[in-house]
This record gives structure tokens, C-alpha cells and sequence, in this order.
């Protein structure tokens, strides 16, 4: 059984690289949670300097230690920027096999398939080194950007959650989305011929 201990894997695709968040990475997390674009659904507390994102960074590789989730940095290779971060923001292995996979990019580089690229890279993480079954994300239902991207990258909309979270405009929706392993195994098999 999958146990992560802390150690957040590398992993190199054509256009980004998945790597461990550093605290010297603190302005450019910054940069992207405080982004109004970005930030606009994202379950976050509100960031007011690089300290703030510091400290989430840190808190991130608590969970981490504790088996609780995953965070990788989102680093365009060819700048070595970094523009996001994506995950699972927890998974339970022992019956269900199942992880919550959550993302977010800063909006400067929205529609130019990093996200899409990244998801694809996390979820065969999660499907052959963590042993998941099922990927499920809860999206804001005011989100229908991420409502189209979610379909559109092979994901399954299920129904909604009602009242699901609180925000400070209110109580909100989540719509729920899954992408199960056969799925994903498909969509690989189809691309190799």
C-alpha cells in the first residue's frame, strides 16, 4: 500500500515539470493564489504576502508527512517558472481507493493545455504508484470553466453536492466529477495505437 511519508516525487512531462514546493517558492505561490482570477473558487485562505503562501507551503508538506496529501509544484520547463500547483488533496487507500484530486493555475497561463498536461501526469501517478481506483473532484458549481475542463480532460460529471461548502458570499454548490482507473487505462490504450 501506497505511503508517502513526506516525499513528493519528481516527474518531467513534455511542457512542465511536477516537483516538491520549496519555501523559496513562497512569491510565486503567492502570485498564484492571490491571482483574483485564480483564487475566484479555490477554498483558500486569503493571502496578503509570500509569508502567508510560506506558510501554506509549509502546511502542505505537513500533510504530506502525515499521509494526508499530495502537493506538486507546477514549473514550466522551459522557463522554470512556476505557475500552479495540483494534487490529491486526500486520498484513503484501505477500502475505497480512491483520491480527491485538486488544482489551480495562474490565470496568465489558463488555455494553454499546462493543466491538462499536469492532471494527466498526477493521475497515472495516483492510478500505478498509488494504487487509485477512482479520482474525484468537487468543483464550485459557479465554476464552469473548470465544469468544462474537468469533462473534457476524461472526467465524469456525477451529480451535485448541495450546500456543499461555505464561502463568504454564502453557502455553495460542488459538482461532483470522477475518472475511474479502466477509464484512464482506455484513454492510454487508444493513444498508443
Amino acid at each position: 500500500m501506497y505511503v508517502c511519508k513526506g516525499i513528493i516525487p519528481e516527474m518531467n512531462g513534455r511542457r512542465i515539470r511536477l516537483r516538491r514546493l520549496e519555501t523559496d517558492d513562497a512569491e510565486a505561490m503567492f502570485r498564484c493564489w492571490s491571482d483574483p482570477n485564480t483564487n475566484a473558487f479555490l477554498d483558500l485562505p486569503a493571502m496578503h504576502s509570500a509569508e502567508d503562501a510560506k506558510a501554506l507551503i509549509h502546511w502542505l508538506h505537513l500533510l504530506a508527512e502525515q499521509d494526508e496529501a499530495i502537493r506538486w509544484g507546477i514549473e514550466a520547463i522551459d522557463t522554470g517558472q512556476l505557475i500552479g500547483s495540483c494534487g490529491f488533496n486526500i486520498w484513503q487507500l484501505d477500502g475505497a481507493f480512491k483520491g480527491e484530486f485538486g488544482c489551480e493555475l495562474t490565470s496568465a497561463f489558463w488555455g494553454q493545455g499546462f493543466m491538462s498536461e499536469a492532471a494527466e501526469m498526477a493521475a497515472a501517478f495516483g492510478y500505478t504508484s498509488m494504487g487509485l481506483n477512482r479520482i474525484e473532484a468537487f468543483v464550485d458549481s459557479r465554476n464552469e470553466r473548470a465544469c468544462r475542463w474537468f469533462t473534457r480532460i476524461g472526467y465524469t460529471r456525477e451529480g451535485v453536492l448541495r450546500d456543499y461548502r461555505h464561502t463568504p458570499s454564502g453557502y455553495v454548490d460542488a459538482v461532483v466529477f470522477s475518472r475511474l482507473r479502466k477509464d484512464w487505462a482506455r484513454s492510454i490504450e487508444r493513444q498508443e495505437l
